[in-house]
């Protein structure tokens, strides 16, 4: 297939870029050890070390509705699930795979085993979007070949017996458990593929076997996810341009682009140092840390993905469950500044970030000014100032550059500036925002 398949509808992008903020759940076998979703690779485990995590996998106190409620009252407003990461295990009833919920002595015994149409029924009561994340990698199938991501990477009795093997056989499986998730849930909003490494060499510059477009049949999976789900968004990974990038915990310092054209994107970020569930990962991020990054994102034209790693018995940590609840005060009272908004026309004072709507011009202040802020440009322009969190009036003051100001003059403040004056508190939210009517 040479063609490359339509991107997402407008409508279908519009209404992500209005969502703004989402959830992201890294969920699976790799909850038990809670030592990094990477644990298989890091620790060099086989699928005999790893088996324990498979027979002892009992997810009994798994509650969806809590997840998606937890959700939306963070101000999030779409759900991304890991249906299978890198280690293979998948989370319903796939059939053409063993490696599954449904076989473990938990899924065997439950009425109700089939963990993603529960995840997307919750969500979906809850009214929010909904993502399947799927790995391209597969540590456990049978035909996945030994590369340098591998956790037998360096065991030549491994690398010996698996000369054979097929990735296209591999990519077969993919493709299959891919449509199964597309046909069977209804509609789906994202697609989140994970992740491709064409031409990756070892340290010493050795092949390191990476995997792109080739191996996975990238062109002809997109275009069955397209025809499955026609308003589907499908990410950046699969080694062929998507509808939306994806910068991995870090924030760009501007706008993204492809080849000098703005795209849409998402930064996906964790809670700690993490994706699964790290119970001794202490690198917690504070509520206005990463209420400061959905701002940041929202200002440059961008999503914020915040993941949670549930436990292996299927709950939110009550860490995390703080910090949404932290994030959610704050979204109560500042969600218009987030929802639907897009990038200022005008630049924001240092140590600040703009988002707009319509007339609606809102500033974000990370840091709490003495007195004033200046904002350039805005003399003339605005009819009213508030702070967002009460509605309670700023005053605007007009900028005259000879006027007296004690012992010496205003200068350096220009009449197209217009400046604002602030109480000497700071209110008592994590990040201030002033409303200004355009």
């Amino acid at each position: 297939m040479t063609d490359t398949p339509p991107a997402a509808p407008s409508h279908a992008v519009e209404k992500f870029r209005d969502w703004r903020f989402g959830l992201f759940v890294h969920w699976g076998l790799y909850s038990l050890p809670a030592r990094h979703e990477w644990v298989k690779n890091y620790e060099r485990l086989t699928d005999e070390d790893y088996q324990p995590y498979f027979d002892h996998f009992e997810p009994d106190l798994y509650d969806p509705a809590k997840w998606a409620r937890a959700a939306r009252e963070a101000g999030m407003r779409y759900a991304v699930l890991t249906t299978k990461h890198h280690e293979g295990f998948c989370l319903w009833d796939s059939e053409v795979s063993d490696y599954t919920v449904a076989h473990t002595a938990w899924g065997k015994d439950a009425a109700d085993n089939d963990l993603v149409k529960r995840f997307v029924e919750a969500c979906r009561a809850e009214g929010l979007g909904v993502g399947f994340y799927h790995s391209l990698i597969d540590w456990h199938h049978p035909e996945f070949p030994i590369d340098l991501v591998h956790p037998q990477r360096d065991d030549e009795e491994a690398i010996a017996k698996a000369a054979g093997r097929d990735v296209q056989v591999y990519a077969d499986y993919l493709h299959a458990q891919t449509r199964e998730l597309l046909t069977n849930y209804g509609p789906i909003d994202i697609m989140w593929f994970d992740f491709s490494y064409p031409g990756r060499t070892y340290p010493d510059g050795r092949d390191g076997h990476g995997k792109g477009r080739d191996d996975w049949r990238s062109e002809e999976l997109m275009a069955m996810v397209r025809e499955l789900q026609p308003d589907i968004l499908i990410n950046d990974r699969l080694d062929i341009p998507g509808d939306f990038v994806t910068p991995e915990q870090y924030q760009p310092d501007g706008p993204m682009q492809r080849d000098g054209v703005p795209v849409v994107w998402e930064a996906c970020q964790t809670l700690n140092g993490s994706w699964g569930y790290d119970r001794d990962n202490l690198d917690w991020k504070s509520p206005e840390t990463l209420v400061k990054m959905l701002v940041d994102s929202v200002s440059k034209d961008g999503n914020l993905l915040l993941n949670v790693g549930p436990t292996g018995r299927g709950e939110f940590d009550p860490r995390a469950l703080a910090t949404l609840a932290s994030i959610g005060e704050w979204m109560r009272l500042h969600e218009r500044s987030i929802r639907g908004a897009r990038p200022a026309e005008y630049s924001a004072p240092v140590d600040c970030r703009f988002t707009q709507k319509g007339d609606r011009l809102y500033l974000h202040l990370f840091s709490w000014p003495m007195g004033h802020i200046h904002l350039n440009g805005l003399a003339g322009k605005v009819k009213y100032a508030q702070l967002l969190n009460d509605a309670s009036e700023i005053k605007r003051i007009v900028n005259d550059p000879h006027q007296q100001a004690q012992n010496t003059t205003m200068g350096g403040v220009s009449t197209e500036t217009l400046t604002l004056k602030l109480p000497i508190q700071k209110p008592n939210v994590l990040v201030p925002v002033i409303e200004l009517f355009l």
